[in-house]
């Protein structure tokens, strides 16, 4: 029996509207909002040190932009190897983010037997951060805090000084190897869970002189409870014009610290595109880049692409350093 036009266009009705579910899938969806909840951002280092004053601005500034909660977790450990690992073994769903960098994410390269991660393959680089020199400084009752006094003094005498450093495999523990190796010294290394407590021990006297990132010794430094000596960068800082860098001395030599933001592998390209971007802004506010100034740190946004490609360039110029100043992989993390 013919269907009549009216029952034809009702039964193409129902149809179209069994139909559209099916049929959803294949237009695509927009990318779901982020953040939609508290996001936690993991920090390798202890509270107090310059990573964690550094983060807690950022993530003041990501808080106040987004209207989410971004909540620093310091998981401390192994120059950063802990905090990275606990990184990689998250959702990468954009809720656990934080710390990367030179040191977890290159110098635990040439500084661990064995990782507990891959450095590259594990994480998605999302942007840069922050750029800082290091700085060397001494306790008050040090006998000088002239470098090339100091250097005389450590040849001398082997073996007899003392540096801190934030850990092992950090930029500052390579940064007093270096200074061994190019000054040919023996300063014997003393590291700590982070660079907060090996500043307290400093300035109680305990060691000798401390590798430190500006930002965490520099209010230090301008009360007088220190005496700086020396700071990595190519060329003195505005911050310090008074204090040389070492390489006036060891010609070549040049260490600055810098940070990524990374998350789990495989998290998706719209979703790292939104983090980058309120990263990104944060980082361009006024108030955050005077902050940074104020601490001795540059802002440093960068795309995924960028941040990716200069952990690479890294590595390739940093480990070489590592093994010709005598820095061996030891130990696990």
């Amino acid at each position: 029996m013919p269907l009549s036009a009216n029952r034809r266009r009702a039964l193409a009705l129902l149809g179209s509207v069994v139909a559209a579910p099916w049929l959803a899938p294949r237009v695509g969806r927009a990318a779901e909002a982020w953040p939609i909840r508290s996001v936690k951002y993991v920090n390798g280092f202890p509270a107090g040190g310059a990573t964690d004053t550094l983060s807690r601005v950022l993530c003041q500034k990501m808080s106040e932009l987004s209207g989410q909660s971004f909540v620093v977790e310091n998981k401390a450990g192994a120059g950063g190897v802990l905090g990275a690992d606990a990184i990689a073994k998250s959702p990468a769903d954009g809720y656990t983010i934080g710390l990367g960098g030179i040191a977890s994410n290159v110098l635990a390269i040439g500084s661990y037997a064995k990782l507990p991660y891959r450095p590259r393959e594990d994480f998605t680089f999302i942007t840069g951060m922050w750029q800082l020199p290091n700085i060397l400084t001494a306790k008050k009752d040090l006998f000088s805090s002239d470098l090339k006094e100091l250097l005389a003094a450590f040849k001398k005498e082997p073996g007899k000084y003392t540096y801190a450093s934030a850990g092992f495999g950090t930029t500052l523990h390579l940064s007093g190897e270096m200074m061994n190796s190019m000054a040919g010294v023996q300063v014997r290394h003393v590291p700590y869970r982070g660079a907060a407590p090996a500043l307290n021990d400093l300035l109680g006297g305990n060691v000798d002189m401390l590798f430190d990132n500006l930002p965490g010794s520099l209010p230090s430094v301008r009360s007088g409870a220190i005496r700086p000596v020396a700071v990595t960068a190519k060329k003195r800082i505005a911050e310090l014009p008074d204090v040389p860098a070492f390489a006036e001395l060891l010609p070549g030599f040049e260490m600055t610290s810098w940070t990524a933001l990374i998350g789990p592998a495989n998290m998706p390209g719209d979703l790292v595109a939104q983090i980058n971007a309120l990263t990104a802004k944060a980082l361009k506010d006024p108030w955050v880049q005077q902050r940074y100034a104020d601490l001795g740190a540059t802002t440093w946004p960068t795309t995924p692409q960028e941040i990716s490609a200069y952990r690479d360039s890294e590595e390739g110029r940093l480990l070489p350093i590592m093994k010709a100043a005598g820095i061996k992989p030891e130990g696990g993390g």
